[in-house]
């Protein structure tokens, strides 16, 4: 765990995960009478523990944390969302829309196989893999309990005062379906969750309930969020972002690179064996699996709905195929 003062009132917290993607960032803002938490972590022991140093550190009982603010329901942001409730009493905040996911998904267990069997056949995964996406799917929902009791929602386009400014809610869709980012137009500050991070791409991935199109609607978000004056952008892992306008383009080049890599691997096969062909699945773990398939369904549906591809459907598994 590190603990990076980032700006007046505002804290940066790393903490572990059990990934190859190690860390997530979550923030504490200070406020008159306490703190905002932003974002939580899994809820595991390591990550308990490191909030306790922060804690520690920064002086902060469970008492002072007057919210949880989220912005989105995966696993790695909300994970520690319950437990946080029920040590401090402190009301949650999502979007409308990631509040009505993380129930479905966590508390109603909404992508256990039996649900989402049809869904992960049609992509080709069957099998042992099918077996390694549910596993692993289970043992993330696993590192979401306790649950929260109740969830409060913010809508995007509002305005909330957090750590003594005034931040612009924005919907940035696409890597999760209500993702919200947090923008003070004053000092050119954006909390920018996992919609634009500075090493890697994001994982703009169609799951069980996705909304349609993801990758076309994350492009859009992009292109929107071009229009903002950033000074430095805090994301959800690794290190803030000083280049805004040119990491937005980064990112925009990495998929419509993706998107013709996809296309070209696309001889009427799975949307698994797609996968296969464009990631490396010999370096991958479960988790990485999952991300690799996901992302691929994404790529593919955008480039049907754009013409650039057609599919069959054969024994219950979508096959992929150019115009």
């Amino acid at each position: 765990m590190t603990i990076q003062p980032i700006s007046e009132n505002i804290y940066q917290i790393r903490l572990p995960l059990p990934f190859a993607l190690n860390h997530v960032n979550c923030y504490l803002l200070r406020e008159a009478d306490g703190w905002t938490m932003l974002d939580t972590g899994l809820n595991w022991v390591d990550s308990q523990q490191a909030w306790q140093a922060a804690f520690d550190e920064l002086q902060i009982t469970p008492a002072q944390i007057r919210r949880i603010v989220l912005t989105h329901m995966h696993p790695d942001h909300f994970g520690m969302a319950g437990y946080f409730q029920m040590l401090t009493g402190a009301p949650l905040y999502l979007s409308p829309r990631e509040a009505a996911l993380a129930q479905t998904v966590w508390v109603d267990n909404g992508w256990r196989q039996e649900l989402a069997h049809d869904f992960w056949q049609l992509a080709g995964v069957t099998g042992g893999v099918l077996a390694t996406v549910t596993a692993q799917t289970e043992r993330l929902r696993q590192l979401t309990m306790p649950h929260p009791m109740t969830m409060q929602t913010i809508t995007p386009g509002t305005t909330l005062a957090m750590g003594g400014r005034n931040w612009q809610v924005i919907h940035a869709p696409g890597h999760a379906d209500g993702q919200i980012l947090f923008y003070d137009a004053t000092d050119q500050l954006v909390l920018c969750g996992d919609q634009v991070l500075m090493k890697i791409t994001p994982n703009i991935g169609r799951w069980p309930t996705t909304e349609p199109d993801p990758l076309g609607r994350y492009l859009h978000s992009l292109t929107q969020l071009a229009q903002l004056h950033v000074r430095l952008a805090l994301p959800g892992h690794g290190r803030p972002i000083e280049e805004w306008q040119a990491r937005l383009h980064e990112l925009q080049t990495h998929h419509a690179s993706r998107l013709m890599q996809m296309a070209a691997a696309a001889d009427s096969v799975s949307a698994l064996t797609v996968a296969q062909r464009i990631f490396n699945f010999d370096r991958f773990g479960e988790h990485e699996v999952r991300f690799a398939v996901a992302e691929t369904l994404a790529h593919l549906e955008h480039l049907v709905l754009n013409g650039g591809l057609t599919y069959t459907d054969q024994a219950g598994i979508r096959l992929y195929q150019t115009q």
